[in-house]
């Protein structure tokens, strides 16, 4: 008789102390679970052999990855069902997962494994990264890191992002055009820096060009554009040529430490600093504060956690850690303020954006799904996977105030602490006074 779909119910509600929310629907055909509700596929016993291996996220994200488990149903329902389970337990629930510790446990791991097949399991799917020792975010290491998540083909990033070709959060006035609502965005950060004919801006991590093209166009700044992807940096230096743009802006393969033709006007860095890591962040603000003449500004756009009780308990997420953003890190925006301002730096403004980057997430999920067999060809099945868990999990995480983003304003103090800024800067209109 086809039973697996009731057999691991019944394990995983052992496992886990209550009854699953979602469906269970099992390689043999059978099916198991509310019948209303969204459907986790089981669609090879390979599956459970990763989690038997890796018990918890990083088990579940290969056999996600691999194609062996998948949803039947809304996406964003089941993922806020799972995490409700799982995730949002806390570490006690986490920790659960490890039958090891106890024996009731230990024998629901016994009914896994009869179930899982022949071992051992499977090697990780070829989209995991493959890490070097050492270190963490040597220059080395993170040009490998960047150069996983960013060199997958702009031809991808295109289809997923739209022809704005923005890789951060939108900024919003309704649910509108995300094309509008990219371009909204790059100009809020033209207006908190206050750009002008002439002035020198250096754009921190700056993708494929769009931030530099806006601000030389529209503006007439005159860009420095840093960037550790090679596929970036040719994509943004084409568009760059196409809107006769080249006399205004450059763009370098380069760390954002070696860059020594300071002193600039402004600086942006959008969705980058999420890669400095802990370890470096103070050497990140130093460095840009020595970028800035006095009375320049600095506007960080960065993704923030929430703090936890103890600091030390944090770790980064196995899944995105593994798959997508290797080395990254988050803090809370409280230590980001912190540091900038250990730097020199006074903060001036903090605008979170948190329901704006939900919004963005959800159209890029869409661009991805309406062009899934056009993606999976420019990649491969896994790493269209791995995007799409990965973005809608991360609208799911805004949505629910697990993570926020924030635009930080900071400016290098002039000579006797001016910050030559006008008393009501908040419409973002007036330019800079003396």
């Amino acid at each position: 008789m086809a039973d697996a779909a009731l057999r691991l119910t019944a394990l995983a509600e052992e496992l886990l102390g209550e009854p699953l929310p979602v469906r269970i629907r099992a390689w043999d055909g059978s099916e198991s679970g509310p019948p209303d509700a969204p459907a986790l596929v089981v669609r090879n016993r390979r599956a459970l052999r990763r989690l038997l291996w890796k018990p918890g996220e990083l088990g579940l994200a290969r056999a996600w990855v691999a194609g062996e488990i998948d949803i039947d149903g809304d996406l964003y329902e089941a993922l806020d069902l799972i995490a409700g389970l799982i995730w949002d337990r806390g570490a006690e629930a986490k920790d659960s997962l490890h039958p090891v510790r106890d024996p009731k446990l230990r024998a629901a791991a016994k009914g896994l494994l009869q179930l899982a097949g022949p071992w051992p399991p499977p090697p990780p799917p070829p989209e995991e990264v493959r890490r070097r020792a050492g270190a963490l975010h040597t220059k080395r290491r993170d040009k490998e890191a960047i150069s996983h998540h960013y060199d997958v083909g702009n031809d991808f990033y295109e289809l997923v992002l739209g022809p704005s070709m923005v890789y951060s959060c939108a900024y919003w006035e309704d649910d509108g055009n995300l094309e509008d609502a990219q371009r909204d965005k790059l100009d809020l950060v033209c207006r908190k820096l206050a750009l002008k004919e002439g002035d020198r801006l250096l754009d921190v991590g700056c993708g494929w060009g769009s931030m530099a093209i806006h601000a030389a166009r529209d503006y007439g700044a005159r860009v420095t554009g840093v960037t550790l992807s090679t596929e970036q940096a040719a994509f943004a230096r084409k568009r760059i040529a196409e809107e006769g743009l080249t006399d205004r802006i450059e763009i370098r393969v380069q760390d954002y430490r070696d860059v020594r033709d300071g002193p600039y006007d402004a600086i942006s860095s959008i969705g980058m600093a999420e890669h400095v890591g802990s370890v470096r962040y103070r050497e990140y603000a130093d460095d840009l504060y020595a970028l800035l003449k006095p009375g320049g500004r600095l506007l960080n756009h960065q993704i923030a956690r929430r703090p936890e009780k103890d600091e030390t308990a944090y770790h980064v997420d196995e899944f995105i850690d593994a798959y997508v953003f290797p080395d990254g890190e988050l803090a809370p925006l409280g230590r980001t303020v912190a540091t900038l301002e250990e730097a020199g730096f006074e903060a001036r403004d903090v605008e979170s954006l948190r329901e704006h980057y939900a919004l963005t997430l959800r159209r890029w999920v869409a661009n991805l799904e309406k062009h899934w067999d056009l993606a999976v060809r420019m990649t491969s099945p896994g790493r269209a996977r791995v995007w799409r868990l990965y973005m809608a999990a991360s609208a799911l995480s805004f949505e629910h105030n697990k993570i926020g983003v924030n635009q930080i304003l900071a400016v290098r103090p002039a000579q006797g602490g001016s910050a030559r800024m006008p008393l009501r800067a908040r419409d973002w209109k007036a330019s800079a006074t003396g």
